[in-house]
C-alpha cells in the first residue's frame, strides 16, 4: 500500500496538533521544557502518572506559568497522561498505594493527575480542571483485566476526561476493548518501529474507527529510515533536516508524532520546518506525491 495523500495531513489542526511534547525523562527540566515547548509552538503536551519516568507535578507548573503568562489559552492545548499500574511503576514512588483494590489504586491516580495539570491556583482549581486524553499506559496480562481498568477509567468521561486511549497496545488487545467498551478507544499511542512492522493493520483498524495513531520513538527508532533516499530527497528539496523530512512522510500518514526535544531551538526549527515542507509540496504536488509513495513502500 503506497500514500497518495497531499500534504494536508502535515499539520492536524484542533485537538491533532502537528506534534505533542513528550515529557518523558526530563526530570528537574520538566516544566521548563513544557513552558518553552508551549512558547515555540507546540499545543499538545504528553505525559503520564508514573514518577519513575515522569514528573506529570512539573508539566502542570510549566502549563500554569504559560497560560499565566499568556503563550496559549487552556481550550487551545491537547493535555494528555496515563494511568501506570503497578507493574510500570518504581515500587518506592508511586501514586497511589498499591496494596489498594484496583478501583482505589485508578481513583487516587487519576485525582492526582487532575490536581497536577490544573489550569488554575485558585482554591476551585481541580473541581475546575480536565484531561483531554488520559491513556491505559500498557495493558494488563489479561483481557479481563484490561477491560475492568478501563471500565473504572469509564466513569471519568466527559466530565473530567474527555476521551481515553491505551498505549503499548497490540491489535488483537484492541479489538477486543474496543469490541467490549463502553467508551470506545480514542487514541492509541504506540512505537513506531520495525519490530512492530509499523502497525501497518493496527493502523489500519485505527483509520477505519476514527482512533487517533501516536508513534513515539519516531527517530530514534527508525535510523533506517532516517538514511533512506526518500528522506534524503525531500530534506534536500524542501531544504529541511532529515529529522523533519522523517517527521513530515510519517505524519502524511495520518499519524500524530510526540516529539521530545530538550533543544529550544530544535521545538522552533521542527514546527518550522514541517511548515517548510508543506509549503514546498503544495508547490511540487508530483514530486511530493512521488516521494510519500516511496517512503510509504518502506513500511506499508
Amino acid at each position: 500500500m503506497t500514500s497518495t495523500n497531499t500534504c494536508s495531513t502535515l499539520l492536524p489542526t484542533g485537538s491533532e496538533p502537528a506534534f505533542i511534547y513528550g515529557t518523558a525523562w526530563k526530570k528537574d527540566q520538566t516544566s521548563r521544557l513544557v513552558k518553552e515547548a508551549l512558547a515555540a509552538g507546540f499545543r499538545g503536551v504528553d505525559t503520564a502518572a508514573q514518577p519513575r519516568h515522569y514528573r506529570e507535578d512539573l508539566v502542570g507548573v510549566g502549563l500554569r506559568e504559560a497560560l499565566r503568562e499568556g503563550t496559549a489559552q487552556r481550550s487551545d492545548i491537547y493535555l494528555q497522561t496515563k494511568f501506570t499500574s503497578p507493574r510500570g511503576q518504581d515500587a518506592n514512588n508511586m501514586p497511589y498505594d498499591p496494596e489498594d483494590g484496583l478501583e482505589t489504586q485508578i481513583h487516587t491516580s487519576v485525582s492526582s493527575s487532575l490536581h497536577n495539570l490544573r489550569h488554575s491556583e485558585d482554591q476551585n482549581a481541580d473541581n475546575e480542571s480536565y484531561i483531554d486524553c488520559l491513556l491505559l499506559h500498557s495493558p494488563y496480562p489479561t483481557s479481563q483485566a484490561t477491560l475492568e481498568a478501563w471500565k473504572i477509567l469509564e466513569s471519568y468521561v466527559p466530565h473530567k476526561i474527555l476521551r481515553l486511549g491505551i498505549s503499548n497496545v497490540s491489535l488483537g488487545i484492541l479489538e477486543e476493548l474496543y469490541e467490549r467498551s463502553s467508551v470506545k478507544p480514542s487514541v492509541v499511542q504506540n512505537r513506531f518501529y520495525p519490530s512492530t512492522y509499523y502497525d501497518v493493520q493496527l493502523r489500519k483498524f485505527c483509520v477505519e474507527r476514527g482512533i487517533m495513531y501516536q508513534s513515539f520513538w519516531t527517530l530514534t527508532g527508525n535510523p533506517r529510515l532516517l538514511a533512506s533516499e526518500a528522506i534524503e530527497k525531500l530534506a534536500n528539496a524542501a531544504k529541511v533536516s532529515s529529522a523533519s523530512a522523517l517527521y513530515s512522510l510519517v505524519m502524511n500518514l495520518g499519524i500524530v508524532v510526540l516529539n521530545g526535544t530538550t533543544s529550544t531551538q530544535h521545538m522552533q526549527d521542527d514546527l518550522a520546518e514541517i511548515k517548510e515542507v508543506q509549503k514546498w509540496a503544495t508547490s511540487y504536488p508530483d514530486d511530493w506525491k512521488t516521494i510519500a509513495e516511496s517512503f510509504a513502500s518502506l513500511i506499508e
